[in-house]
């Protein structure tokens, strides 16, 4: 009987106030609506350059052999470091606790196909690398394999972009190119992937080729660079030292000389954007929830006008027995219902708005907003609070009229 009282006395409210209800409630609605969608948007948007930022390899490390900077045994400053794959093998064996794979490069290599003629980056090395670099093959292909590396097959592994330019919309797996007029069976091609970063280009438009191939073929022998990934991404650090130490043994500089060989440590950009996507959300949120400020003070206000309409109702429950705790429920209540009206119809809104936002192909750009579990409790959170600030001082002042006066002042 009490719970249906209630709800009579709510919408009779309703119907008395209609504007100022319906007001009230499109407040929190907007505000639920900025909330959501905002820390939605920061969830998006993390999520496309978290995507962006793997392209290129998660929590890998690329080294480039360079020129000692510091005097070592003896010997001077200045000094070229060449690195050979005997190095990466040596590098294999005395750190398990990490796998490594040599690159060699060239790009001045023309690629010919019938009346089609390119001059992509050409890069060699390992079947590790493309597990460390992200690059996988599309349905119907593969990347190159040991067999090839032991044999020295004349494969070559195509990124997409250049996949398209040398074949169009055709099939490119099984057909043969030519590199320098050398023929070359194609073994895959690459699935399309999202890629920001880069250290020579990406590798949608590469050329990928065993190592030992391309050393028969151009006569190289050294590496251009070489990646390394730690099983264990806490343990890059250490890795990178040993790396240092190995190669400084057997080249002969100091393992303290960063210049000999300049590192580029991936995972450094993770640690950033945990810390930087944190407080952009966290920033979102406050500025969304300002506005949802506003709406529970809306709330707050007509529920004061409430309690002023109601005076000489409230003051006939206490007179008849009504205990004031009961009194501060039903209003606090009715503010809570208000809240959640708005809250539900904002989040309809939230929802209806994601469901159509990847129609809009902006994804490449922005990502794609997602109304992650985070995003509900986040907004879940906002919204009761607010609804609990914004009825509780209406409720108690209505809890607190003294009988007689109330009677008086209605």
């Amino acid at each position: 009987m009490g719970s249906l009282s209630f709800f009579r006395q709510m919408l009779q409210d309703v119907r008395q106030q209609k504007l100022r209800t319906a007001l009230t409630v499109l407040g929190i609605t907007w505000g639920t609506v900025s909330v959501s969608l905002l820390v939605a948007f920061g969830e998006g948007l993390e999520a496309r350059i978290r995507a962006n930022q793997r392209g290129l390899g998660e929590n890998i490390v690329i080294a480039w052999p360079s020129r000692t900077s510091l005097p070592w045994e003896g010997l001077g400053k200045g000094r070229r470091i060449r690195i050979t794959e005997e190095d990466v093998e040596a590098l294999r064996r005395e750190i398990p606790q990490a796998r490594f794979s040599g690159e060699m490069s060239r790009e001045n290599s023309t690629f010919r196909r019938e009346r089609v003629r390119i001059t992509p980056e050409v890069s060699a090395n390992s079947p590790i690398f493309a597990a460390m670099r992200n690059i996988i093959p599309a349905a119907g292909g593969r990347y190159v394999n040991d067999l090839d590396l032991d044999r020295r097959r004349r494969v070559v592994f195509l990124g997409d972009k250049l996949k398209q330019d040398l074949f169009g919309d055709q099939e490119a797996v099984g057909q043969t190119v030519m590199l320098d007029n050398v023929p070359f069976l194609v073994v895959g091609v690459m699935e399309k992937k999202a890629q920001d970063s880069s250290y020579s280009g990406r590798d949608e438009g590469k050329a990928f080729i065993p190592d030992a191939t391309f050393r028969g073929l151009f006569s190289e022998r050294y590496l251009e660079n070489f990646i390394f990934q730690a099983h264990d991404a806490s343990a890059t650090p250490e890795v990178t030292r040993k790396v240092y130490e190995v190669l400084a043994r057997r080249h002969k500089f100091d393992p303290a000389d960063k210049e000999a060989i300049g590192m580029w440590d991936t995972s450094e950009a993770e640690k950033f954007f945990a810390i930087f996507f944190g407080t952009f959300r966290a920033f979102l949120a406050i500025i969304g929830s300002f506005t949802l400020v506003v709406g529970g003070i809306g709330v707050s206000n007509i529920m004061y006008v409430v309690v002023e309409e109601r005076t000489r109702e409230i003051g006939v429950k206490l007179a008849v027995g009504a205990k004031p705790a009961w009194i501060q429920r039903q209003f606090l209540a009715e503010t809570l219902t208000l809240t959640a009206v708005g809250g539900v119809c904002g989040m309809l809104v939230t929802f209806g708005f994601l469901a159509v936002f990847p129609l809009l192909g902006l994804d490449e750009y922005v990502g794609t907003p997602q109304a992650s579990p985070l995003v509900i409790a986040t907004t879940t959170a906002l919204l009761g609070v607010i609804g609990m600030v914004a009825g509780w001082f209406p409720a108690r002042r209505a809890s607190l009229l003294d009988p007689v006066v109330a009677l008086k002042l209605a």
